[in-house]
């Protein structure tokens, strides 16, 4: 018999080939089987910030617009101002709107059109027709026979479809938690495979994969808590880091979303005082120069007392894509256009680029603002009404004033003492005649 004859089967060098290729075969199975998890959870993750979540807002503001249609309702009533016709439209508009949004979703709430919707808009129809016709008493039957009831249905609906949703939600994330459960064990099983090959690798892989799972249960359950912002201890290198950040990423956008809704003013839809000291603060600390414009109308109240409400909101609306036109011209991709309330809006922008966005808005404004006045008082130039001390005077059509503040020429730059400085030339614009802007290039 040769020598070959007598060769083992099973060398040594063999052996340890194949623990090599076995534990490379189970580490790519775990590895696989991971993935796949972490694939499926991150595309759940994702409907629920993009489906889920979103339909449950939009059917928490169809009850708003519910309930904010009962009260324009009550109010144009008692009041007879056909004033309010118009925002009791735009916000039938908005139900309607928020309704075919809702459907478009394709999300865990029932689709169509609901019946009591169809009954609730017909007689909103019949009570608006008497209403214009200025049939008051009709109005009043009208509104309390057909609308309150049909409205009350809806509303019904409504509350049942966002309990439904929101109990659609907690299943979800109980399922999210239950199938993170899943990955976990399954890859738990493949590396006790693994480890009987070659235990001194595979129980350092184990180890970390462990401590993973275990780590996106609890955020798993503290999501189902609505806890958004719970903190994941992981690796930040791996496909679970990963998920960790798709985790954070969806509480973030939540919570952004939520103070986005409580912050944006209603008419303009631009940032409020929150979005515009976020990003003050956020500006101060990263130590960039900037500038601060605080844009204010003169004379807008008795502008209001003269045309109404509802010219008043139209300019304001007006003024507010002015300004963001202005910036998208000759500002940064970055900037923030903010509406504090009422006729006072603030943008913050690059130093360089504060006197062209300045100069833009005035431009644009002047031009425009004829819109909102009758013939006779642009002939005269002029409209004679009460100031805001209540003193009757000559008052001139809307300008507007600009005060700059550049963040470079101040000794100490805070929240507070940007807000004096624009106190102070504001005051000094408003004694100006016509548009004005001023930037103080002092050192303060």
């Amino acid at each position: 018999m040769s020598r070959a004859e007598h060769r083992p089967l099973f060398t040594i060098s063999r052996k340890i080939a194949v623990g090599y290729l076995l534990m490379a075969f189970f580490s790519l199975v775990s590895i696989a089987a991971a993935l796949s998890g972490l694939h499926q959870q991150t595309l759940r993750s994702q409907r629920l910030v993009e489906v889920e979540f979103e339909a449950l807002n939009r059917l928490r503001d169809l009850r708003e617009h519910l309930l904010a249609q009962e009260t324009l309702e009550k109010q144009y009533l008692i009041l007879q101002d056909h004033s309010l016709l118009d925002l009791l439209n735009r916000r039938r508009y908005e139900l309607a709107r928020t309704w075919r949004a809702l459907d478009a979703l394709g999300g865990r709430d029932e689709s169509g059109r609901a019946p009591s919707l169809d009954a609730y808009q017909a007689g909103m129809d019949q009570c608006q027709q008497l209403l214009r016709d200025g049939r008051w008493d009709a109005a009043r039957a009208c509104a309390a026979d057909s609308v309150a009831p049909a409205r009350a249905e809806l509303l019904r609906e409504v509350r049942h479809r966002i309990e439904g949703q929101e109990a659609g939600i907690d299943r979800s994330l109980v399922e999210f938690g239950a199938a993170s459960a899943d990955s976990y064990r399954l890859t738990w099983f493949l590396a006790l495979l693994g480890l009987a090959v070659s235990a001194p690798v595979s129980v350092t892989v184990v180890l970390g994969l462990r401590r993973s799972v275990r780590a996106l249960v609890r955020a798993t359950r503290a999501f189902s808590a609505g806890s958004f912002g719970a903190p994941i201890e992981l690796e930040p290198g791996d496909e679970f880091g990963l998920l960790a950040r798709e985790f954070a990423a969806m509480g973030e956008k939540l919570r952004e979303l939520e103070q986005s809704n409580l912050d944006a003013n209603p008419l303009t839809r631009l940032p409020g005082n929150l979005a515009i000291d976020r990003e003050l603060e956020a500006r101060i600390e990263g130590g960039e120069p900037f500038a601060h414009l605080y844009v204010d109308l003169d004379d807008f109240k008795a502008f209001g007392d003269r045309y109404g409400y509802q010219a008043g909101s139209d300019a304001l609306a007006w003024v507010g894509d002015v300004i963001r036109a202005a910036v998208r011209a000759h500002g940064d991709a970055g900037d923030l256009v903010g509406h504090i309330g009422g006729d006072d809006y603030v943008v913050i922008t690059a130093a360089d680029n504060a006197e062209p966005v300045a100069q833009g808005i005035i431009e644009a404004f002047d031009r425009g603002v004829s819109r909102f006045y009758s013939d006779e008082d642009l002939q005269a130039g002029y409209f004679v009404g009460k100031d805001r001390y209540g003193v009757e005077r000559q008052i001139p059509l809307l300008t507007m004033s600009i005060a700059v503040v550049c963040s470079e020429n101040l000794e100490t730059v805070s929240l507070a003492t940007i807000g004096e400085e624009c106190a102070r030339m504001k005051k000094h614009l408003k004694t100006l005649p016509g548009s004005n802007y001023l930037i103080d290039r002092r050192r303060l």
